[in-house]
């Protein structure tokens, strides 16, 4: 969170003293369509190609405007994310590799944190259904979860996808709850609320919809485009930002904020918008459709992220390289002539996996995600005896955990019997004679066998036992000398 600014004045009469920017004559906004037309070699050329800008605001000369902004001198791009979890998930991934883009090519990034606005619940995007209230105290955890989930996604970007002594332009992160908090909310209205229009509110797509849904619209979702805007210009009056990034929903809320920044001080700001990441069915990705594939491990490891990627169909691998990888376009079209060679095998989709879990959870969380898909599908021991207590844990999720001491001549039996993996008495040494028990991938068949180092015990001081087709069990020698 960025340090508290003091001030000698209250923000409010700081705005509307004489020569403030507030108190500026006002200018109409351009009537401006809606749809960029790219073209020429430029930056925003490069990311429509790659499918990443989907859209400019506004769309004035084809774009020209803003490209010639990011052509001329560095420039500070923000992002918000209001913290209404407390992990980004991978429908916020898209709005990150804009951002990294942007970066990369020595703009500065900024991304900001709704610590207000999260409180508020922004309606676009939302057919029906209110944001639920948070606590401030939920939010503020929330937000400590987000400022991991960037920096962690931006120094992977840094440590695996950049040279180790590649400059990188600045991230700073911000909270917008750092200029409303002690705020009145008469001045904000006096002040902000009067440059706002009901009918151009009214008339936002997001408002629309909600307005026609079964619950309707509270007044707080609908003063949640007038609080963006003035975000906006925040950043741009104290961090000189004059570029906002975010999906296409979004579009009405940078409208917003592009026609208040304009009638106060009478600059050009611009847009971009990347497209929405749906689902097979054409949802939305996220924690509200209940399809979400987070970017933090503790709730997404990144195993299941892996598999995530590796699941896509056909259909989406192209377009999802493009999309969520560094790689550039000439070796994509060679990697999908390669995987339409032998579609089985996977090529294309094994790649993208391994380029996003690599971005979000670094080398290692790769590695790991390897090791985790070896063990799974390819019942491979080594692997197993290579993988953490942690690692398994995350793998087979749901199997119970059980610590315990290995005294001489423990047997098949006892080890079942100590992982509470089947019943006591004659039943239980029926299930492993009839071969309904597997150690380590490896079924057994005879109850009363001592168990063996590097067989039934691997050299990481874990077992593996399986019951039937699912039912997984880890135990964990305590006082294994190897």
């Amino acid at each position: 969170m960025a340090a508290p600014m003091v001030r000698a004045a209250p923000l409010w009469w700081s705005l509307w003293a004489p020569g403030s920017l507030l108190s500026a004559p006002r200018k109409a906004a351009k009537r401006v369509g809606s749809r960029w037309r790219s073209g020429g070699g430029g930056l925003l050329s490069q990311l429509h190609q790659r499918g990443i800008v989907q859209d400019v605001f506004p769309a004035a000369e084809g774009g020209g405007g803003l490209q010639r902004l990011l052509e001329s001198a560095p420039q500070t791009v923000y992002c918000g994310f209001d913290p209404s979890a407390d992990s980004l998930h991978v429908g916020h991934l898209l709005a990150l590799l804009g951002l990294i883009h942007l970066q990369r090519a020595g703009h500065r990034v900024l991304l900001l944190l709704g610590g207000a606005t999260a409180r508020l619940g922004d309606p676009s995007g939302r057919g029906s259904g209110e944001r639920g209230s948070l606590s401030a105290e939920a939010v503020r955890n929330n937000a400590r979860g987000l400022r991991s989930s960037v920096h962690t996604v931006f120094a992977n970007h840094h440590a695996c996808f950049c040279g180790a002594d590649q400059p990188q332009a600045p991230l700073t992160l911000l909270d917008n709850s750092d200029w409303y908090q002690g705020k009145g909310l008469v001045d904000f209205i006096d002040t902000v609320g009067r440059h706002f229009r009901m009918g151009t509110m009214l008339s936002r797509q997001s408002v629309q919809a909600r307005l026609k849904s079964p619950e309707g619209m509270s007044f707080t979702e609908f003063t949640y485009q007038m609080f963006q805007a003035y975000d906006f210009y925040y950043l741009n009056l104290h961090h000189d930002c004059r570029i906002q990034l975010g999906g296409m929903d979004q579009l009405g809320n940078i409208t917003s904020g592009y026609e208040f920044i304009h009638k106060v001080t009478g600059q050009d700001v611009y847009g971009i918008m990347v497209p929405l990441v749906t689902s097979a069915s054409g949802d939305k990705l996220g924690k509200t459709a209940g399809n979400a594939v987070w970017l933090n491990k503790n709730k997404t490891s990144p195993f299941e992220l892996y598999q995530y990627f590796v699941r896509q169909p056909d259909s989406n691998i192209e377009r999802y390289l493009k999309l969520f990888t560094f790689i550039p376009l000439p070796e994509i079209e060679s990697i999908m002539v390669n995987h339409g060679t032998d579609p089985g095998k996977r090529i294309a989709q094994k790649r993208l996996a391994a380029e996003v879990t690599k971005l979000v959870h670094g080398k290692e969380g790769l590695e790991s995600a390897k090791r985790c898909t070896s063990a799974l599908y390819h019942n491979s021991v080594d692997v197993l005896e290579t993988m953490s207590d942690e690692e398994l844990q995350e793998l087979f999720k749901g199997a119970s955990f059980s610590e315990n001491l290995l005294e001489p001549g423990t047997t098949v039996l006892d080890l079942c019997r100590k992982a509470n993996a089947v019943p006591d008495g004659p039943r239980g040494y029926q299930i492993i004679a009839d071969g309904g028990i597997w150690i380590n991938n490896l079924r057994v068949t005879k109850p009363e066998q001592v168990l063996v180092l590097k067989q039934h015990i691997l050299t990481n001081g874990l077992s593996l036992l399986r019951v039937g087709k699912k039912n997984y069990h880890i135990v964990k020698w305590l006082n294994m000398v190897t």
